[in-house]
C-alpha cells in the first residue's frame, strides 16, 4: 500500500468520560495525522497514540480543519472509534482456494461481500487467518520492525505442490522457508489446517503435522499451535465435484490419527500443539476430549474446544438458577444440527426449573446445502422453512454469532425482525456466553 491510499480516519464513536470525550471529539470527525504521521491503520493509531505529547491534526464533521495538542499518561487510550481498522484499504487475496467462504456464496449480492482478505494486520489485531502468499517486502519488513506477533496462517499443506493446489498460487509453496523467517525473528504464528479429503489427508496431514512440530522449539516457538478444521462446503461453490464433504467414516478416521500424533508431541514437546476442532468430534458422534486437553485454549476462535468450554461455563453459571420461574414460560432454542447431542445436557438442566420449558431446534442448513451444519451458519430462511406453522409460544432464544457482526441481519440478509414476523412470534438474541443464555431463559 502506498502513502497516498490513505485516507482520514473516521471516528465513530466516543467513549464517554475519556481523554477525547474531554477534548470535544465527535463521531463523524476525521484524523489525518498524529505528531505529522498519517496513520495507515489501527496498529498505527496505537502506536503513534502511545506516546506522552500528541498533536493530531484533524477534520471535522463539517471538514472544517483543526489542530489538537495534548499531554496524557503514556500508553493511556484516548478513547476513540474507527469506522474500520484500515485506513489504506484492504489487502485482498488472490489465491483461488476451492473452500473458500466467499467463493462459496450465491451470486447477486452486493459487491463488497465477495471482498476477500489476506490482511496480516486484521491477523494481528482480531485473528483472522492469511495464507502470506500476498504481503509485498515492504510488508514483512512492517512485522519485523513492529514485533506483529502472533499471526495465524493458513498452512492446509507444508508439501509445496499439496499447498499449491489447494491455494492454486504458485507461491504457496514457500511456506516453509515462511516459517523458518518468523524462527529467526522470533516471532509467533498460529497455524491451521482446512483437511480436504483425498488431497491433504492422510499421509500428507501427518507430514504437515510433523513438519509444523519442529517449529514448536525454543523459547518463543516459531509455530504454537495448529488446528485441524474439516473443509465447509456449500451448494453455491465453484467446482462441485472438486472437493469431498467430510463425514462420519472420514471424522472417525482424522480423529484416531491425530490423536496418535497429540500424544506423540504430548513426550515431545510437553503439549498436544494439534487440536482438533470441535466438528471432528460432533460429525463422528464422538465424546468432546475433557476441559483439560485443551491447555489454555489456543485455538479457542477457531472451533477448538469452544463447545467444551461453553459447557463448563454452563455448569457454572447454573448454579445461579432458581429452583422456579413465574410466570411459566416455553422458549425454542435454535442451534445448528451438528452441536444438538452435544447440548442436551444443557436442556435437561433448564427444564428442571418449575415453569421452565426449553425446546432445542436443531436446524440443519438447506440455504447452504448442507446436512450437518454450525450454529453461526444458519440463516433466517433456515429457520423460517424449519418452524413455520409451529405455535412457538413466548419465542426464539436466537445465538447472535447468527447475525452478521454489529446488525440485525442474517447470513442470507433476512433480518430479525423479518422473521419474527413472519413466524409471529417474538425473536430474543443471545449472546455467546452461557451465562447470556440463562439470563434470556429467567429474565
Amino acid at each position: 500500500m502506498s502513502d497516498s491510499t490513505v485516507q482520514p480516519a473516521l471516528i465513530t464513536h466516543v467513549l464517554p468520560d475519556s481523554i477525547a470525550a474531554e477534548l470535544g471529539f465527535e463521531a463523524g470527525d476525521r484524523i489525518l495525522s498524529i505528531n505529522d504521521q498519517r496513520p495507515r491503520d489501527l496498529i498505527d493509531y496505537r502506536f503513534l497514540c502511545a506516546d506522552e505529547f500528541l498533536t493530531l491534526d484533524v477534520l471535522d464533521a463539517q471538514g472544517k480543519p483543526h489542530q489538537v495538542e495534548l499531554e496524557k499518561d503514556f500508553d493511556a487510550d484516548l478513547g476513540l472509534e474507527f469506522e474500520t481498522a484500515l485506513f489504506d484499504g484492504l489487502i485482498q487475496c488472490n489465491n483461488r482456494c476451492p473452500f473458500c467462504f466467499i467463493d462459496q456464496q450465491p451470486p447477486g449480492r452486493r459487491q463488497s461481500l465477495y471482498l476477500k482478505d489476506d490482511d496480516y494486520r486484521l491477523s494481528f489485531l482480531y485473528g483472522s487467518y492469511l495464507t502470506l502468499t500476498n504481503l509485498s517486502a515492504r510488508e514483512w519488513n512492517r512485522i519485523e520492525a513492529m514485533r506483529l506477533s502472533p499471526l495465524y496462517v493458513s498452512v492446509h499443506a507444508t508439501e509445496p505442490e499439496i499447498r499449491q493446489r489447494l491455494l492454486k498460487n504458485e507461491r504457496a509453496g514457500q511456506i516453509v522457508d515462511q516459517l523458518h523467517w518468523f524462527q529467526e525473528r522470533r516471532l509467533q504464528v498460529h497455524a491451521q489446517v482446512v483437511l480436504c479429503p483425498g488431497i491433504n489427508d492422510g499421509l500428507h496431514l501427518e507430514r504437515t503435522l510433523r513438519d509444523l512440530a519442529q517449529f514448536h522449539i525454543g523459547e518463543v516457538p516459531a509455530v504454537a499451535s495448529v488446528a485441524v478444521v474439516p473443509v465447509g462446503l456449500t451448494r453455491f461453490r465453484p467446482n462441485l465435484d472438486e472437493l469431498e464433504p467430510v463425514g462420519d467414516a472420514i471424522a472417525t478416521q482424522v480423529i484416531t490419527q491425530v490423536q496418535t500424533l497429540q500424544t506423540q508431541f504430548q513426550q515431545e514437546l510437553g503439549s498436544t500443539f494439534a487440536w482438533l476442532a470441535d466438528e471432528w468430534f460432533l460429525i463422528a458422534g464422538q465424546p468432546l476430549p475433557p476441559a483439560s486437553h485443551y491447555e489454555n485454549y489456543p485455538q479457542i476462535d477457531n472451533g477448538v474446544g469452544s463447545i467444551r468450554l461453553f459447557l463448563q461455563q454452563f455448569q457454572q453459571a447454573a448454579l445461579a438458577l432458581p429452583p422456579q420461574v413465574n410466570p411459566a414460560r416455553c422458549y425454542t432454542w435454535v442451534v445448528g444440527n451438528t452441536v444438538a447431542r452435544a447440548f442436551q445436557p444443557i436442556i435437561e438442566r433448564l427444564n428442571q426449573v418449575q415453569g421452565l420449558e426449553i425446546k432445542m431446534a436443531a436446524l440443519a442448513s438447506h440455504y447452504w446445502g448442507q446436512t450437518m451444519t454450525v450454529t453461526g451458519l444458519l440463516t433466517g430462511q433456515d429457520i423460517l422453512k424449519a418452524l413455520q406453522g409451529q405455535d412457538l409460544e413466548e419465542g426464539l432464544l436466537l445465538p447472535q454469532l447468527m447475525l452478521k457482526y454489529g446488525t440485525q441481519e442474517f447470513l442470507d440478509d433476512t433480518t430479525v425482525e423479518q422473521i419474527s414476523q413472519a413466524l409471529n412470534c417474538d425473536i430474543y438474541p443471545v449472546g455467546g456466553g452461557a451465562a447470556d443464555l440463562i439470563q434470556a431463559c429467567i429474565r
